[in-house]
């Protein structure tokens, strides 16, 4: 038996680590019980200091230790700097002339501050080693650099190009890239060329695609702004993610990637647009095509002629704040010229036909607009995942793609079969059985929308006529301009008080 290993039984095993476990939570708590008392103390010292290393390194996520942290960097940086400037003060007059005197008390209290920067940076090296993805660390080092006035960029660059070789997946690290980019004045090319050399690596690199959605408006904008990009480009990434998304068509990545590509590119931070307004003798309403919960700060007003009209004290109708009410009497004028006014945008009302008062609608856009060779791309791109569907027809990634494609290449031609798409991914993605439902309700009724100023009793009558299982309506803000809203009683029951408000509803 001698010079064998002895192999620890199995609650021989269980008990060790019991034991170390408990060893680990005695000195865990020994340390922070000395540590609150140093820091209710007032004592920022290195100590203190010494303490919180000894627990991070093991613990990267314990942010109360970073606080503490941050406070000792703090109260050590005043100190150098009163430090500095007492030596200064002392400093003969004489010596003040000297090049050699004035090299000293210039450059140590600097290395002294330098010193304190990179022992917190080399830590959260250290930490990021434990865990890669710990917020604290990744948020400590940012604040360090911050600190900082001669913070080395480069280093950090090179420092986020070594962590994405560990993970190149790693949301944090690509976070922290985008931040140092910034500060080292990247130019976006060169960060857009890093980016296809990642997606080369690993298509399936969520982050990686993202950070290249961030660019590329940057480097190719759209000037109608109804694409993410230029034409040209996004030709370009539709062919390049294709083939990323047909190399593993259950991977997301890419075809997340591809939906953006297909988005119509509206600004997030674009101003709310008018998308319906009526105005009656009791009052006016108005939809917005997304939500302003500040619309009473903006100026409103109705203009015909030399004559003006202020609109203030507006009332929400819906959660979203996409659709509003004014009760104020108007004596509507008999002209067929008016205009109202909301901040910088101006439209022109029309009369209601058979009736008092005015009106203005636009339905909701579904799809941009596109040249004929982004079109005979898109229609490859159809047809290359209608191919894969023969294959794999119960692909859901392909199916939801088909679908959104088609919308794109001709939104009113294909609304059927695109619907179609969304039925069956209801069954074959069960689990976002809700997601498509709604989706299928949306498209459903930016196709009536678009057909209601035909109706010979628009816009006071809205009739959905295509129901189905709708078991919701969007874009409801749109039909707050009709008297009534035709709908299944069997709907209205489902919806209730979710059922938008009508004109006449509100009895202005």
């Amino acid at each position: 038996m001698h010079g064998r290993v002895k192999v620890r039984t199995t609650e021989e095993e269980r008990e060790r680590k019991k034991k170390e476990q408990a060893l680990k939570v005695r000195a865990y708590r020994a340390a922070m019980g000395r540590i609150q008392k140093k820091r209710e103390a007032g004592e920022l010292d290195s100590e203190m200091l010494t303490l919180t290393v000894q627990i991070l390194q093991r613990n990267p996520d314990v942010s109360t230790l970073w606080n503490i942290r941050r406070e000792c960097v703090l109260d050590k940086l005043a100190k150098l700097k009163a430090e500095a400037a007492e030596k200064e003060a002392e400093t003969p007059k004489e010596e003040e002339n000297t090049e050699g005197a004035a090299e000293k008390n210039d450059s140590q209290p600097e290395d002294k501050s330098q010193a304190v920067f990179t022992t917190e940076l080399d830590l959260t090296e250290q930490c990021l080693m434990v865990n890669p993805k710990s917020y604290n660390a990744w948020h400590h080092r940012c604040w360090t650099l911050e600190q900082n006035p001669r913070a080395d960029w480069q280093r950090e660059l090179l420092l986020c190009n070594k962590y994405l070789k560990f993970d190149e997946r790693n949301f944090h690290t690509w976070d922290y890239r985008r931040y140092v980019t910034e500060k080292a004045a990247v130019p976006a090319a060169q960060e857009l060329d890093f980016c296809t050399e990642k997606i080369k690596v690993n298509f399936s690199n969520y982050s990686s695609w993202h950070h290249r959605s961030l660019l590329l408006p940057e480097l190719y904008p759209n000037e109608r702004r109804d694409r993410p990009m230029s034409e040209e480009k996004l030709q370009q990434e539709l062919d390049m993610v294709l083939t990323a998304a047909f190399t593993d068509p259950n991977d997301s990545s890419a075809w997340f990637y591809q939906r953006w590509l297909l988005g119509s590119g509206a600004e997030l931070d674009r101003v709310p647009k008018v998308a319906a307004f009526r105005l009656g003798a009791k009052g006016a309403v108005l939809a917005l095509d997304k939500p302003n919960p500040e619309l009473n700060k903006l100026p409103i007003e109705l203009v015909s002629g030399d004559e003006k009209w202020q609109l203030q004290n507006w009332q929400s109708v819906d959660s979203g704040k996409t659709a509003w009410k004014l009760q104020q009497a108007f004596d509507c004028p008999k002209t067929k010229s008016l205009t109202l006014k909301l901040a910088d945008q101006e439209v022109n009302l029309s009369p209601i036909p058979n009736s008092d008062g005015f009106y203005y609608f636009v339905p909701p856009h579904a799809v941009a607009s596109c040249s004929k060779e982004l079109l005979a791309e898109l229609q490859t791109q159809l047809q290359s995942c209608l191919d894969l569907l023969e294959y794999e027809p119960d692909s859901k990634w392909t199916l939801l793609t088909s679908a959104l494609l088609m919308r794109a290449i001709d939104v009113s031609a294909n609304h059927d079969q695109s619907l179609t798409h969304l039925t069956k991914l209801e069954k074959v993605d069960a689990l976002r059985e809700g997601y498509y439902k709604d989706l299928a309700a949306r498209w459903v009724l930016e196709s009536e929308l678009a057909k209601w100023p035909q109706a010979a009793d628009f816009p006071t009558k809205f009739e959905l006529a295509e129901e189905k299982s709708l078991a919701s309506l969007p874009l409801g803000q749109y039909l707050i301009i009709a008297d009534e809203l035709k709908v299944s009683p069997k709907l209205r029951e489902e919806l209730g008080e979710r059922l938008p408000k009508s004109f006449g509803d509100l009895e202005l």
